[in-house]
C-alpha cells in the first residue's frame, strides 16, 4: 500500500482541484487508513499520581504539595504535544528540545499503545503535513456543540492566577544563550535560508506521528477532536511551559477553564527563562517555579514515570543537588521563613522540594517518603512530632544512608514529647538530637527579648573562624531574637561554630556546630530560627553556607556572585 502522501498526490495531482474534490479525497483516505492502517488499539486504564499545591491556611501565602492518585480511562484521554519544533531562535532551547525528545517519544508511544489519543501541535508548521491522515482527522472533525467562545485565542491568565504573583520575569523573551553562541546560531539559520527569529518549519522528527494521531495548531480543531471522541482527560507535554504550554488555544489555561481534566507532565517540559532576569535563579529552577505556579493556580502535574516507569527525566545540564525542606512547627513560622529564604538564596544551585505538615494533623507529613527518596540533603525545622512509623522510618533511612542534614532550632527536639508518651500508631526518636546532630538540648534560658528580657548575643569563637560556614561572616557580636537554648555539653566530636550569651554577662551556650551523623553524613545545627533572625544578614549567610557545605559544594562568595551577575547583565 502506498504511503498517505503518495496516495494523496496520486489521487489529487493538481492543486487547482476544487475544495469539494479535496474533501472527498480526504474522507476516502481517512476511511482507508481506518480499515487498512494501524492495528486496533484497545483502551486500558492508566494510573497517575497528581501533584497540586494547596494553601496551608487561608491567606497564609504558603502552599504545601499535595498528592492524589487517579485512574484514567485511556480511551477518554488525549496527550497533546505542544510546539516541539525542529528549530528555535534560542540555541539553548534547541539543545534542550533535542535532549528531551527521545524520552518524550517513548512516553507518547506507550500512551498510544494504551489507547490514549495523540495530538501533535507544532504551531505555525502545518504545511508539511498537508494530506496526512492525522492532519485530515483534525481538520475534518465535526464542530462541537459546546465550542467555547474564546477557544481559538491565546489565554494569558485565568482568574485563579490573580491570587498569586507570576514567579519569573520573562519580559526579555527568556533567551539564555551566550551572546557569541547566539549570533553564531542565527548566522547558521540565515545560511539555511530560515528566518532567525522564527526558524521553525515542522515538529522535530524524533517524535513519531502515527496515522491514527491528529495534527493541529488550532484550539477549535483540538476542542472538536476532544469532544467528538468523548475525551475528558488531557496530558500536556512540550515547550515552553511559561509561554505556549500555558497560553496556546490548546494549552493548559484554556483546557482547565473550559472543564477538561488537564495535567502537565512536569518532567516533559522546559521554560524560556534567562537566569540574568528576576528572580536570578538557575534556568531549571525557573522551570520549577513555573511548575509550582501551575500547581497552585492552573492544574495538577504528573511525571512521565507514571506512564513509562523508570526514573524521571532530568536535563544533563541540571546538576543541582535536590534539597528537601521539611517543616512541621508553628511557633517560629518557618513554614513561611524557610520557603522565602530558599527562594532568595538557594535557587541558583539547588532544586528545592517541600514537605509541610498537614494542618488537620500536624504530626503527619504528606509526601515525605516521595520527597526524601529523591533528596540529596534535607533542611529540617520540626517541633515535638510523633510521626507515623513509616514516616519516621523514612527519616531514619535518610540518616543511615549518610545523607546530609541541616537543622534549625526546635529540630533538636523534633521527635520527642515532653511527657515521653507516644500516641498509639505513632513513633518517637527522643535521642535524635544527641545521635544525629551531636547536641544536648536541655530546655532554654527563657530570655524573651520581646518581653523585656535580656537579648541573646552571639559570636564566632576563636579557632572557628576558618570554617567555610562562618569564614565570610563579619567578626564580632551581634544580637539575635532567639532566646538561648541550653545545649552544653556538645558531643566531643562536634565542631563548634558559634556561641551565645544571655545579655552582657549571662550564661553562655553553643549556638551552632557541625557533626557527623551515624551514617557518615554531614550535619549542621543552629538554635537560631526566630522569624526576626531571618532578617539578619549574618543568619541568612550562615544558613546559606551551611546548606552548600552540607551538600559538598563550595560556599558561595557573595561579592564574586554580584560581580558575575553584573557582568552577565552588561552583556545582554
Amino acid at each position: 500500500m502506498k504511503s498517505w502522501r503518495e496516495a494523496y498526490r496520486t489521487i489529487v495531482p493538481v492543486r487547482g482541484k476544487s475544495k469539494a474534490m479535496h474533501s472527498i479525497v480526504r474522507l476516502v483516505l481517512l476511511g482507508t487508513v481506518a480499515i487498512l492502517g494501524s492495528k486496533p488499539v484497545v483502551a486500558e486504564s492508566i494510573e497517575l499520581e497528581l501533584r497540586t499545591r494547596q494553601e496551608t491556611r487561608p491567606g497564609s501565602g504558603v502552599f504545601a504539595p499535595q498528592w492524589r492518585t487517579e485512574r484514567w480511562n485511556a480511551g477518554e484521554t488525549a496527550l497533546i504535544i505542544c510546539d516541539m519544533w525542529d528549530a528555535h531562535h534560542c540555541y539553548n532551547a534547541v539543545q534542550r528540545v533535542k535532549e528531551i525528545a527521545p524520552r518524550m517519544n517513548e512516553v507518547v508511544k506507550k500512551a498510544r499503545d494504551a489507547g490514549v489519543f495523540i495530538i501533535h501541535s507544532p504551531s505555525s508548521c502545518l504545511a508539511p503535513y498537508e494530506g496526512h491522515p492525522a492532519r485530515l482527522r483534525a481538520s475534518e472533525a465535526p464542530t462541537a456543540v459546546n465550542l467555547p467562545a474564546e477557544i481559538g485565542e491565546w489565554c494569558h491568565r485565568i482568574p485563579a492566577e490573580e491570587q498569586g504573583t507570576y514567579p519569573i520575569d520573562q519580559s526579555d523573551g527568556g533567551e539564555d544563550d551566550d551572546p557569541v553562541v547566539h549570533e553564531q546560531w542565527h548566522a547558521k539559520l540565515r545560511g539555511m535560508g530560515r528566518n532567525p527569529n522564527a526558524p521553525w518549519t515542522r515538529q522535530i522528527d524524533v517524535l513519531e506521528i502515527s496515522d491514527n494521531d491528529a495534527i493541529t495548531d488550532s484550539g477549535v480543531e483540538a476542542w472538536n477532536l476532544l469532544e467528538s471522541r468523548g475525551i475528558k482527560n488531557v496530558l500536556l507535554v512540550g515547550v515552553h511551559t511559561n509561554m505556549c504550554v500555558l497560553g496556546r488555544p490548546f494549552g493548559l489555561r484554556q483546557l482547565a477553564k473550559n472543564g477538561k481534566n488537564v495535567v502537565l507532565v512536569r518532567d516533559m517540559t522546559d521554560t524560556m527563562y534567562n537566569p540574568a532576569m528576576w528572580p536570578y535563579v538557575n534556568h531549571h529552577t525557573g522551570t520549577d517555579l513555573i511548575i509550582e505556579h501551575i500547581e497552585k493556580f492552573v492544574c495538577p502535574t504528573v511525571l512521565s514515570t507514571d506512564i513509562l516507569g523508570g526514573d524521571e527525566f532530568r536535563f544533563q545540564s541540571d546538576s543541582r543537588p535536590r534539597l528537601a525542606v521539611v517543616v512541621s512547627e508553628f511557633e517560629y513560622e518557618t513554614y513561611k521563613t524557610l520557603p522565602k529564604f530558599a527562594a532568595e538564596n538557594l535557587g541558583k544551585d539547588f532544586k528545592v522540594d517541600y514537605v509541610i505538615n498537614d494542618d488537620r494533623d500536624t504530626h503527619d507529613l504528606p509526601g515525605l517518603e516521595k520527597v526524601l527518596a529523591n533528596a540529596d540533603l534535607a533542611l529540617i525545622s520540626m517541633w515535638r512530632r510523633s510521626l507515623k512509623p513509616e514516616q519516621l522510618g523514612t527519616i531514619r533511612q535518610f540518616v543511615e544512608a549518610g545523607k546530609p542534614i541541616v537543622a534549625l532550632r526546635t529540630t533538636s527536639h523534633a521527635f520527642a514529647q515532653r511527657d515521653g508518651k507516644v500516641p498509639d500508631g505513632r513513633a518517637a526518636w527522643p535521642d535524635f538530637d544527641r545521635v544525629v546532630l551531636g547536641g544536648n538540648y536541655q530546655g532554654h534560658h527563657g530570655n524573651h527579648a520581646d518581653k523585656g528580657d535580656a537579648a541573646s548575643e552571639v559570636w564566632i569563637p576563636e579557632g572557628s573562624t576558618s570554617h567555610p560556614i562562618v569564614s565570610r561572616l563579619q567578626p564580632g557580636e551581634f544580637t539575635v531574637a532567639s532566646w538561648l537554648y541550653k545545649m552544653s555539653p556538645l558531643a566531643t566530636d562536634a565542631q563548634l561554630l558559634m556561641m551565645g550569651r544571655v545579655g552582657d554577662a549571662g550564661p553562655e551556650e553553643p549556638v551552632a556546630w557541625t557533626f557527623t551523623s551515624p551514617g557518615g553524613g554531614r550535619a549542621f545545627y543552629t538554635s537560631l530560627g526566630h522569624p526576626d533572625d531571618f532578617e539578619l544578614p549574618q543568619m541568612k549567610r550562615m544558613l546559606t553556607n551551611a546548606v552548600y557545605w552540607a551538600a559538598g559544594l563550595d560556599v558561595p562568595d557573595p561579592a564574586a556572585q554580584a560581580s558575575k551577575q553584573s557582568k552577565i547583565q552588561s552583556l545582554r
